[in-house]
């Protein structure tokens, strides 16, 4: 079975931006789904742009990483737009008569969030009193569209508790609640009525502004790249209502966790601490619990990076005592019989494997036999001689960045790179150090990749204060925030020269 990428397998060459939706800019403390969104999409269709890739967009748990959700089916209420629900008649205007006065180059996650929160219970307090036949009637059929039933109800009861045990792991609620046994759930949803139907609107919201914005991208010409992380966060109603798919103790806790062996980025590993699924058990379940994953993502991007792939192949074990993820060990993944159930269901999804890390000739087996297109790190190529990152050695069947969330920006990462690395960045790229960043866009759009993504802190020249993430370490990760006015029409017009140069519009 071959994947049929349009952008990718049919010889189209083609062009995109990586700028996850909470970098926007915007008056409410993160980026959203309001005008600022629209104004991006109308400056990369400008710039020749035709892939927009965006993280993780479910609700994000500890560390606001998007690569830790709640859910991984539900969307983040942080990026429901207050001017659109205000468009609506779903928010009185005095709910943002006064709004806080937030930072403009990064999310404030602790001011951002209780502010957001509070918005959206006044429009739930303002729908129940005033909203129109024709809103009640479309929140009826969103809770109980088709589409809904394997992932809304269980979402809506672990807020609901998470929120009624004071933000405690669903670990330590009662214990059949704990359990998830239903007969606990329906107490729940009879005596927190109002917070569970209050979930349920609040995701409502998100799809309902969601799909607006995946209308006005296409009709700009401009496909969504989403992002699937392999694995999902302990404390997750992924987990909660399917303790048999993992590898868990009694209390709930993992007996082995997620991470990967000392590599370019940690001389300890990364231990992410995730638990491990039981892929012998999902199996025999035909892999429903990925298919309806899956589908569920379909709804955020047209086209879906999976993270982490190498972990299908196979996947790095530690044992949950352990602090680093030095003494772990190689485990079998499911292999092709996972993508085989996902098509056979789905159809012929579009897909990309994001192949980075200790890869292996089996890796690459499994991806080619799937007929997936890889990544290549334009970073990582200078890093020795004839490097597999750089563009003379690309397959066209690559997606080529010049960085992802989990590297330096361009600038940063040459500013801190070692003598060597810089030496052999400007000897390959033909440029000073002056001008890294758009020597490396240029790599990137010139190879022949048939997908070149350019994050927009590069296309800004802009230093390590804008990094994303920095994986493995503190708190302090996915804040930036491009300010006002950044993305400027001269940037536009040199972009576009140059995609149109390189056979990419």
């Amino acid at each position: 079975m071959t994947h049929t990428d349009p952008h990718i397998s049919d010889g189209t060459r083609t062009a995109g931006a990586l700028l996850h939706p909470t970098s926007l800019p915007g008056p409410y403390g993160v980026g959203d789904m309001g005008d600022e969104l629209v104004a991006f999409l109308d400056w990369a269709a400008g710039a020749g742009f035709k892939v927009w890739q965006v993280l993780p967009l479910n609700p994000p748990g500890f560390g606001h990483s998007p690569y830790g959700c709640l859910s991984s089916s539900a969307g983040n209420p942080l990026l429901i737009s207050p001017q659109r629900l205000l468009q609506e008649n779903l928010l009185p205007a005095s709910a943002v008569a006064s709004v806080p006065q937030f930072r403009d180059d990064e999310v404030d996650f602790d001011r951002v969030m209780p502010f957001k929160t509070q918005v959206l219970r006044e429009s739930w307090a303002h729908f129940n009193a005033h909203a129109s036949q024709e809103m009640r009637s479309a929140f009826e059929a969103f809770v109980h569209a088709p589409e809904q039933k394997p992932w809304l109800d269980a979402f809506a009861a672990f807020m609901t508790a998470k929120e009624h045990a004071g933000g405690a792991p669903w670990w330590d609620w009662d214990g059949p609640l704990a359990r998830f046994e239903e007969p606990a759930i329906a107490k729940l949803r009879h005596d927190l009525a109002d917070q569970f139907e209050f979930q349920k609107y609040v995701q409502f919201l998100f799809f309902r502004q969601w799909k607006s914005v995946r209308d006005i991208a296409h009709a700009r010409g401009i496909k969504i790249l989403g992002d699937i992380p392999i694995y999902v966060a302990c404390d997750s109603v992924d987990v909660w209502a399917n303790r048999h798919l993992f590898q868990l103790d009694e209390r709930g806790h993992p007996t082995v966790v997620a991470g990967v062996p000392p590599d370019y980025f940690s001389a300890t590993g990364q231990r992410w601490g995730n638990p491990l699924f039981r892929w012998d058990v999902m199996h025999d379940e035909g892999y429903r619990w990925w298919i309806e994953r899956v589908r569920a993502n379909m709804r955020f991007a047209d086209v879906i990076r999976l993270d982490h792939f190498r972990g299908f192949s196979a996947y790095w074990e530690i044992p949950a005592h352990e602090s680093t993820a030095i003494h772990g060990r190689w485990m079998p993944g499911p292999g092709r019989a996972l993508f085989d159930a996902i098509r056979k269901d789905l159809g012929d999804i579009q897909l990309i494997a994001e192949d980075l890390g200790h890869i292996t000739a089996e890796v690459n087996e499994l991806r080619r036999s799937v007929g997936l297109p890889g990544m290549k790190i334009l970073q990582f190529g200078f890093a020795q001689i004839d490097s597999p990152h750089l563009p003379h050695r690309y397959e066209s069947q690559t997606v080529v960045y010049t960085g992802t969330h989990d590297n330096d920006t361009a600038r940063g990462w040459y500013d801190t790179a070692s003598p060597e690395e810089r030496s052999r960045a400007t000897s390959y790229l033909g440029g000073s150090s002056q001008n890294v960043p758009i020597a490396m866009i240029r790599a990137a759009l010139t190879s022949v990749a048939r997908l070149a993504i350019v994050p927009v802190q590069d296309i800004l020249g802009l230093g390590a204060e804008a990094r994303m993430n920095r994986p493995g370490e503190g708190q302090e990760n996915w804040r930036w925030r491009m300010l006002p006015g950044a993305l400027t029409g001269d940037m536009q017009r040199r972009l576009h020269a140059m995609v149109e140069v390189t056979g990419r519009l």
